[in-house]
């Protein structure tokens, strides 16, 4: 549900904005207006993941995200009753506030909670579920789109309550996760948890008790030679993993993928789809693209690996960009007609954009989609976690912001050029992905030590690794 109400609010606003009566409410924001109010959401979000290590140490993951889903309620009511655009800028901030809080802390949640084996998958589920909110949001968008009047735009901002009213509830029938028990000292509470988690509530199990020792164990080492501020973040050898955790989650955002996602709608109008309707049914189908290609990463993201995937994403992503660009290059004639760009494409290259910008979609949607939620939750050791994983995730956020204020501007002024910039950044992910990114697949969290101690190339650091691996087989034989 934490997944389902973000890819909600990521997707409404998208083509709720090429609805007549709201542009007509509003006064039809040009380009930076429309920055501003696609990006102030992001920018609660950078507010709301850095709040959200602190009171997910304090008050435990589960509480965070109970908070996170009342300000979410909050929100989406102030944006379904706005009576201008300030009303709008401040609900989405709150919700923005809400969605930094659920994106920081939902990852890290459920990746305490799974075990080793399935837990790509599970946190991979997040991703899914966001893109069941975007694809939902999309086809709401488009059926209101048909209502006359400003109900056609406060019905999709109104619903967007009900998944947070859904995790809010929920959540009451959630355990708190047993490496927040464990570090709060309350150990008979942690094995009850672990305990339904793995063995139907028989606390005697061998795997329960196993995993109980191993995060005891795990956390006493970190309390006898670790420090629990932010300071230590910056200090090796954790500093190594922070840059990797933003790295990843900056290059989830250099992909792109929020400028598809928020002005598809536009990018379609300017490749020859004219007219309201069929940009939002186009970006309807984007939308079911987008959630039938993250299944994979949820069958099979164990067993592929975190690099292999991402390595692979990256040449799908950047390779349609750069489709993309030589098509609206060699076919388009750009003019400017009441402050929007038509790039004035035959009907064959118009629907070969579409079709790229679909590829795009899958691309991302099995890759950097998932992992970028993954990869920065499992890789911090307990006592730091939260707060690591804060500024990871704020990172993402502050470069959202940054590009959602950017780009409705650049697709104006450069068009199809702003291709080729992120065919760019995705040939640098790749070749940053290969040198430094260690596997992390099926790997407790409490062994992440083992990867992150060796040499920072992680492409030399592969047969360290799987002799620990041997070596561990042996001894457990």
């Amino acid at each position: 549900m934490g997944g389902l109400l973000f890819g909600y609010d990521i997707g409404v606003m998208s083509s709720v904005m090429v609805m007549p009566h709201w542009i007509k409410f509003f006064n039809d924001p040009q380009s930076v207006g429309i920055g501003v109010i696609v990006s102030i959401l992001t920018a609660g979000c950078f507010v709301g993941a850095l709040a959200a290590g602190w009171l997910a140490d304090k008050y435990s993951r589960k509480r965070t995200i109970m908070a996170g889903a009342v300000l979410f309620v909050i929100g989406s009511i102030i944006q379904c009753a706005s009576a201008n655009r300030g009303m709008l800028i401040a609900g989405r901030f709150i919700n923005g506030l809400s969605v930094g809080f659920l994106s920081m802390v939902v990852p890290m949640f459920q990746s305490e909670l799974a075990a080793p084996e399935v837990r790509g998958r599970l946190v991979s589920l997040q991703q899914w579920a966001i893109t069941w909110g975007i694809m939902i949001a999309f086809w709401i968008d488009y059926g209101c789109g048909f209502i006359s009047g400003n109900t056609s735009w406060r019905l999709p901002l109104g619903l967007q309550m009900v998944p947070a009213i859904i995790l809010l509830g929920g959540m009451f029938f959630v355990p708190f996760s047993p490496r927040w028990l464990v570090n709060n000292d309350r150990i008979e509470e942690a094995q009850r948890v672990l305990a339904r988690l793995r063995s139907n509530g028989d606390i005697n199990a061998p795997e329960v008790i196993e995993e109980l020792e191993e995060i005891k164990e795990a956390v006493r080492i970190e309390r006898e030679a670790a420090e629990y501020g932010y300071i230590e973040l910056i200090k090796y050898p954790i500093f190594r993993r922070v840059v990797l955790g933003v790295g990843i989650q900056i290059f989830q955002q250099l992909t792109g993928i929020n400028v598809v996602m928020y002005f598809a709608p536009k990018i379609f109008e300017q490749a020859g789809l004219t007219g309201s309707h069929a940009s939002t049914l186009a970006q309807g189908v984007n939308g079911v693209v987008n959630m039938l290609s993250t299944i994979p990463a949820i069958l099979w993201v164990d067993r592929w690996g975190r690099r292999r995937t991402l390595i692979i994403g990256s040449i799908v992503c950047g390779g349609s960009y750069l489709i993309q660009a030589i098509i609206k290059g060699v076919t388009s004639h750009p003019t400017v007609n009441n402050g929007d760009v038509n790039l004035h494409m035959p009907t064959g290259p118009s629907y070969a954009i579409v079709v790229m910008v679909y590829i795009f979609v899958c691309g991302f949607a099995f890759s950097w989609g998932p992992i970028g939620w993954i990869y920065p939750s499992e890789i911090f050791p307990m006592h730091i976690r939260s707060k690591a994983n804060s500024i990871t995730t704020a990172a993402n956020w502050l470069f959202n912001f940054v590009i959602g204020l950017v780009c409705p501007i650049l697709l104006k002024k450069i068009t199809w050029k702003l291709d080729i910039i992120f065919a760019i950044f995705m040939t640098v992910a790749l070749i940053c992905v290969y040198l430094f990114y260690p596997e992390t697949k099926n790997r407790p969290l409490e062994e992440m030590e083992v990867v992150f101690t060796g040499s920072v190339w992680a492409f030399k650091d592969k047969k360290r690794i799987a002799d620990y691996d041997i070596s561990k087989k042996i001894e457990s034989a």
